[in-house]
């Protein structure tokens, strides 16, 4: 067939180009409909009211006004330099410059009377009206800048200012602690007072240092091991009878309960005489005076020969060894008494006893304590409440742990525990020949560098790995120092005024102090003629 010639042939269609166009115009309608959709739509306007609701928050927290954030604002130009005149006032007072001090006050005064009375009518302050204070303001901030009172002046003056507050609180706080050391180790004139006339009533009374009928049956109790066995090691007689009276009030078998007191030869005719005197609900008190143990001399026990040393003695009774930079605390003679050693020698104080409970003469007794007897140690020796709260009071806190021999013996986190009410388990004391351990760690100290103060660090030593933890109930501390949380109070069983607030002392904490003076009877005719009240 022969093909038409180019002019007579059809057009060819161009389809593909008509629906690539129709394809792209639908596109955008679609494209502006979807637009159109999502501004109109419920969800595009939230987060622009967010923003302004916490704007508007800010606003209402900081006390801000459309006005002061305005960059043209009277009033915020007037509180900038309210304060910077504030600021001035103070360093002008320093610098003794009272005129310049009061002609700033003043103008403050001025200033802050404007925005007052704007804020009453509820209109922004006009330059027209505020011009001349700030002026006046300007002026006066001017001249501050010219007597240097400008902000490096200020950071330096404040600095030693800061400097001098610090001495002088530093100054106030070692004289406080000097008298309430000084406070907490004098013998209130009622307590000498009852001494004194114990000691006149025991040589005085004959029947008092006879030795009763029933000796052959007490000194069968005193060794007992089926009886609940207390020591006490004091040279104070109210405290000691606190002790003794609140055990017994609050026991659940006080004919099981036998006490042993020991005390020193001079506080031993009184301390006999009352409880010669008085009885407590069957309670079987027996008092010795540390001077009968003639084993507890020099050349057994590191304390007694650290006494003969002329060091030991400056150090703690005079301070002289270094020019008095250790603070009183840390030279209390008390710390070198045997009365407070004597916890360490526990076994052969009483070596026909198994298990005893030593109490501080610093505690009252709120609850039965027959419970305590019945605590398995798990093979341990010292029972005792933990006093580890995160940080505080553990190892670190009391031992020098820069000195090598403290770092390689003792974790410096483990957890520390308190003296005052302690479950002892003489048995294993024995077998693991605890005093041994005391001896040793006593003898290295000899120049006080593994710890300084008390008998607590040596007993965290001695103890180490050797005791058992108690429920905190059993053992409430902080009553002579701190607030304690009542619920503690309610639940404890053994209320510990440690610290220097003791009970029977003018210093004592006031709320506290009836729960120790209730097992006190101040109707005693003793108590009456010392006073006591």
């Amino acid at each position: 067939m022969r093909r038409r010639a180019a002019d007579f042939r059809r057009p060819v269609r161009r389809r593909f180009s008509n629906v690539f166009w129709l394809t792209l115009c639908g596109l955008a309608v679609l494209l502006f409909i979807l637009v159109l959709s999502r501004e109109s739509g419920p969800g595009s306007r939230p987060p622009m009211s967010k923003r302004a609701y916490r704007q508007e928050r800010i606003m209402e927290g900081l006390n801000i006004t459309d006005e002061m954030l305005s960059p043209n604002s009277v009033t915020r130009q007037l509180s900038d330099q309210i304060s910077l005149a504030k600021a001035f006032v103070v360093i002008a007072k320093e610098s003794n410059n009272l005129q310049f001090a009061w002609e700033l006050s003043a103008q403050i005064r001025n200033s802050q009377i404007l925005l007052s009375n704007a804020a009453i009518r509820r209109t922004p302050l006009t330059l027209r009206e505020s011009e001349t204070a700030i002026r006046d303001m300007a002026l006066l901030l001017y001249q501050a800048q010219q007597l240097h009172y400008d902000s490096a002046t200020m950071i330096m003056r404040l600095k030693a200012k800061i400097q001098s507050l610090e001495e002088q609180m530093n100054s106030v706080s070692e004289k406080s602690s000097k008298y309430g050391q000084i406070a907490a180790e004098e013998v209130p004139k009622g307590l000498y007072c009852l001494g004194l006339r114990l000691t006149n009533e025991w040589f005085k009374n004959a029947n008092l240092q006879r030795k009763p009928r029933d000796r052959k049956h007490m000194e069968m109790k005193l060794k007992d091991n089926s009886l609940y066995h207390f020591c006490v090691f004091s040279d104070n007689i109210l405290a000691t009878s606190v002790v003794v009276n609140s055990t017994a009030t609050n026991s659940k078998y006080p004919d099981k309960v036998v006490f042993h007191v020991v005390t020193d030869e001079v506080n031993y005719p009184p301390m006999k005489a009352w409880f010669s005197l008085n009885s407590f609900k069957g309670v079987t008190v027996e008092v010795q005076k540390i001077e009968n143990f003639s084993w507890l001399n020099a050349s057994y026990v590191p304390v007694l020969k650290q006494l003969q040393d002329s060091d030991t003695k400056n150090y703690y009774f005079s301070g002289n060894l270094d020019n008095g930079q250790t603070p009183i605390k840390f030279r209390n003679p008390k710390y070198l008494s045997m009365l407070n050693h004597l916890r360490f020698y526990i076994p052969e104080v009483f070596p026909a006893l198994k298990k005893v409970v030593f109490l501080d003469d610093d505690v009252v007794v709120h609850k039965d304590l027959s419970g305590l007897f019945s605590i398995d140690l798990n093979g341990n020796v010292n029972g005792a409440v933990e006093t580890c709260m995160e940080t505080f009071h553990r190892y670190h806190k009391y031992l020098n742990y820069s000195h090598p021999l403290i770092r390689s013996h003792f974790d410096p986190d483990a957890c520390g525990w308190a003296f005052g009410m302690n479950v002892f388990d003489l048995v294993e004391w024995r077998k693991r020949n605890v005093t041994g351990i005391y001896h040793y760690w006593q003898e290295k100290n000899v120049d006080r560098t593994l710890w300084k103060l008390g008998t607590l660090p040596p007993g965290l030593l001695t103890f180490y790995g050797l005791t058992e933890a108690l429920n905190p109930n059993w053992h409430v501390l902080g009553l002579g120092y701190t607030n304690v949380d009542s619920q503690m109070l309610e639940k404890g069983a053994v209320l510990h005024f440690n610290g220097n607030s003791k009970p029977w002392l003018k210093i004592g904490m006031e709320k506290y102090k009836a729960l120790w003076e209730k097992y006190v009877d101040y109707t005693h005719p003793l108590l009456q003629q010392c006073n006591f009240h």
